[in-house]
């Protein structure tokens, strides 16, 4: 008679995480950080209709990375939730606590009882009345939930990411010094691992043109902001964007050379 095959608990829940954070490392960046007008979201995001930075409810926003399908999922579920109460109750009553207490809810119990977890990490803010009531929170794979004072950091390369950040970021920050912080962090140089074909093809796709300087058109970049009536989310794209994107430093670039007599 054949055995049954047998693994602890243990052992599970440490392949189920091993799975997820493979998958969550895949993914392209995600930085979310706060400004003195409200909170900022910077993706890597080749996509123009697949988002990563979404708006939630009123003053809530949503980022993540991933798998697309699966934090797409959560994103609904929780458009939904913020709905439902804010109708049942009052518009101010809708919080990004609640909401990321719902999220750990439902990523733990899929972690524990589901043969495969999401492969997914998610960041739930919310914009105060000032900059001190300003909320950041990050969840993880298994449920485990972070209230972050600054900034998050999600996806690729964290390590290095968080680094650049704890060197540069600085309380109270305008919106256009905050979004220079948050590229050059994104730009930071990546050193692939050996054997790790996944973070040399992220290190390829970050370069727009081969100086490793992030290609503008890549970034989905999103504020929400506490000035705005109501709904306080908004997408910067276009010339909005690039009137407050850094300029690339020119050192070591040629001069063009102009005629004689000009």
């Amino acid at each position: 008679m054949t055995m049954p095959l047998y693994a602890s608990p243990e052992q599970l829940m440490r392949e189920r995480s091993e799975l997820a954070r493979k998958g969550i490392a895949r993914g392209r960046s995600v930085v979310v950080l706060k400004y003195s007008g409200g909170v900022l979201f910077v993706a890597e995001n080749p996509s123009a209709t697949l988002h990563k930075v979404s708006e939630i409810y009123d003053r809530i926003g949503f980022a993540a990375v991933g798998r697309y399908s699966e934090f797409e999922n959560l994103r609904v579920a929780g458009i939904r939730h913020a709905d439902l109460k804010g109708y049942q109750y009052d518009r101010r009553d809708v919080s990004a606590r609640a909401l990321a207490n719902a999220y750990a809810a439902t990523l733990g119990s899929i972690f524990t009882e589901q043969l495969k977890p999401f492969e997914v990490e998610i960041c739930v803010a919310e914009v105060g009345a000032t900059s001190a009531e300003d909320q950041l929170y990050r969840l993880t794979y298994d449920g485990s939930i972070f209230d972050e004072p600054q900034y998050v950091v999600m996806g690729g390369q964290t390590d290095k990411i968080s680094t650049k950040l704890k060197e540069t970021f600085e309380d109270g920050l305008d919106l256009q010094a905050a979004l220079g912080v948050a590229v050059a962090a994104l730009r930071t140089p990546i050193q692939p691992a050996t054997g790790s074909s996944s973070s040399s093809s992220s290190s390829a796709n970050a370069s727009a043109n081969g100086n490793g300087e992030a290609d503008p058109i890549k970034l989905e970049v999103a504020v929400l902001d506490r000035d705005r009536p109501r709904r306080m989310f908004r997408r910067l794209t276009g010339a909005a964007l690039d009137t407050l994107l850094p300029v690339p430093d020119p050192q070591g670039e040629e001069p063009e050379s102009k005629p004689e007599g000009e």
